[in-house]
């Protein structure tokens, strides 16, 4: 992979403009060599001079872009160490705190204080919960930072020797040693100290010691996830699959004696199969944010270390489009199948709720829980604070009515208007 395209996957997205503009840089030094007078028009002297003079401003450009780096690091390294105090004096409060509790704990205070102490407990064990969410997201912004100091190193090393490659000099390398290798982004170490502190007292005061447990909650995800192979075939597989089914649907449509009232059945599969292109398009969304740099997970309050990617979210819609099309095909062959036709889009329906309300930590239970939180929140907005997440979803909502009068008519249909014919196998609509 070119520096470049390593450069855009790897840079954190709200610090864009504070990094090396390498490609900046780089088509400067090609335009600079493709103006560059001819040999054979001009003395060897005026092209000397002519470069001479674009090594200047080039230098000068290379100083403004090692200046800006500078600032930036300084001021993000400072926030560090005021965030590291900060929270080192927090850990230290509440570590005080619980002893104090333990220390009043004999028999003089067993009756009279127990239920303040179930309090205490209970606000201790709160408060050492968030800690342990502070000191995650402080050691993921130590992360970054140290990927940027090391990216930013990278493109300096990178472009400097382009240009003694592409003007045959070595005025880069001697740029490079006289200021690069000696600027403060550069040589200052305490983001690695600051990273070596952070472990040891998450390790040491909030789980015991047990550095493989501490490690496993500061586990920072790679800078530029790559897909997994295996949900990339699930993807494939199970789109490739909706699509000959969907071609099985319109033939047997066509072709065969549907029961019953079409309007009815299309009201019923309707709601559904627009939930599941919802969703595939809000994977095809977060591609696009991606690509373009939108650090949606920060702009959503995701979790870095635990959130679904694109193709996580086209595998969902894929396998459940799948569903969808085995249901209508039941639905259509419901006589040859001695199945009730409209038991399929309710058992559809169940299926799909079933996974969205599935209580164990299977199925993707992170997002589908944090889906329900927002929902909540949205259902309860006049009572609860909202953020930027509960307004976007409520704004999808609004483009999703024809859903929920689907869903509606959906219940309606099922708890008034079917009557189940157990003896024939049917149901009947009234």
């Amino acid at each position: 992979m070119k520096f470049a395209e390593h450069l855009a996957a790897h840079i954190t997205p709200e610090w864009r403009k504070q990094y090396i503009q390498y490609e900046e840089m780089k088509a400067m030094l090609y335009s600079g060599v493709e103006r560059a007078p001819s040999p054979e028009a001009v003395e060897q002297s005026d092209i000397a001079r002519y470069f001479a003079n674009f090594d200047e401003d080039f230098f000068h450009h290379c100083e403004k872009e090692l200046r800006k780096i500078n600032t930036f690091f300084s001021e993000k390294i400072a926030e560090a160490t005021r965030k590291s105090g900060n929270l080192k004096s927090e850990l230290h409060n509440a570590i005080q705190s619980a002893g104090r509790d333990r220390a009043g704990s004999g028999k003089r205070f067993a009756v009279k204080k127990a239920l303040n102490r179930q309090v205490k407990r209970n606000v201790q064990y709160r408060k050492i919960h968030e800690l342990r969410l502070a000191f995650s997201e402080f050691y993921l912004s130590l992360i970054l930072l140290q990927n940027y100091q090391n990216l930013n190193f990278t493109g300096f090393r990178k472009i400097l020797k382009k240009h003694d490659k592409l003007l045959g000099t070595d005025a880069g390398a001697k740029w490079r040693q006289q200021w690069v290798d000696v600027a403060p982004f550069y040589v200052n170490k305490d983001i690695d100290k600051l990273i070596h502190d952070t472990e040891n007292m998450v390790t040491r005061n909030l789980e015991g010691g047990d550095r493989q447990k501490a490690m496993k909650r500061l586990r920072v995800p790679p800078l530029n996830d790559q897909q997994s192979p295996w949900v990339t075939f699930k993807v494939g597989l199970f789109s490739g699959a909706f699509a000959v089914l969907v071609c099985a649907v319109i033939i047997s449509a066509i072709f065969t004696n549907a029961p019953d009232n079409w309007r009815i059945a299309v009201r019923l599969y309707r709601g559904s199969l627009l939930i599941i292109l919802f969703l595939f398009l809000i994977g095809i969304n977060v591609y696009g944010w991606r690509t373009s740099g939108v650090n949606h997970v920060l702009i959503f309050e995701l979790d870095p270390r635990n959130h679904l990617s694109e193709q996580h979210l086209m595998e969902i819609a894929a396998i459940t489009s799948v569903m969808w099309s085995l249901s209508v095909l039941a639905f259509l062959y419901s006589d040859a199948l001695s199945i009730p036709a409209y038991a399929n889009p309710l058992m559809l329906v169940v299926l799909l709720l079933a996974f969205l309300f599935n209580p164990t930590r299977t199925l993707r239970h992170h997002a589908r829980f944090w889906l329900l939180r927002v929902l909540g929140r949205i259902i309860a907005a006049p009572f609860f604070h909202v953020g930027f997440a509960d307004f976007w979803l409520a704004d999808q909502l609004n483009s999703l009515v024809p859903v929920l009068v689907d869903f509606q008519y959906f219940v309606c249909f099922y708890v008034t208007s079917v009557n189940w014919e157990v003896n024939t196998g049917r149901i009947t609509s009234h």
